[in-house]
């Protein structure tokens, strides 16, 4: 696929994601979170041109600085989700605006990532973005599931029990 193909298809994606997080849902604590996010970087891991040998430090470098931003962009992300029981007790989560800037800033920040390595020539794989969708879905997800066990139980449930 051409770079404009994929900037298109990604941006797709983009909106519809930040659609969904802007929905009340239901959390389900006991679902299994992390397996997306461990078949993603999985794959990601297994390309070869993941590092660009040509520039082995330097792509090396982008990629760890993305990873380490992704890191704190998905814990921001998890951050900015609302999060609050039901009568019944179930846990609801719903993103804002602060989510929103969130993924602005996450957007912001690979694009400027990916802009300073074609500057100095670094040709960076998919695989990269790849890898850093999976972590940040996996520290968004881990940040949002820890919130939701901290929440007291409403206060139907409280009752019931």
């Amino acid at each position: 696929m051409s770079a404009l193909v994929n900037l298109l298809v990604i941006a797709a994606v983009v909106v519809l994601v930040v659609g969904r997080q802007m929905r009340v849902k239901r959390l389900d604590t006991e679902r299994r979170f992390w397996v997306l996010p461990l078949v993603l970087g999985v794959i990601a891991l297994r390309d070869p041109q993941i590092i660009d040998h040509q520039h082995t430090a330097l792509s090396a470098t982008l990629l760890a600085a993305g990873l380490v931003t992704t890191l704190a962009m998905g814990s921001v992300w998890g951050w900015t989700v609302r999060i609050w029981r039901d009568d019944d007790g179930h846990v609801l989560v719903k993103g804002t605006k602060a989510t929103m800037a969130a993924w602005g800033g996450t957007l912001a920040i690979r694009i400027g990532l990916y802009a300073a390595g074609s500057a100095l020539g670094v040709h960076q794989a998919g695989s990269s973005l790849m890898l850093g969708m999976a972590v940040l879905l996996l520290v968004r997800s881990l940040v949002v599931n820890w919130r939701a066990r901290t929440l007291e139980p409403s206060r139907a449930t409280a009752v019931l029990h």
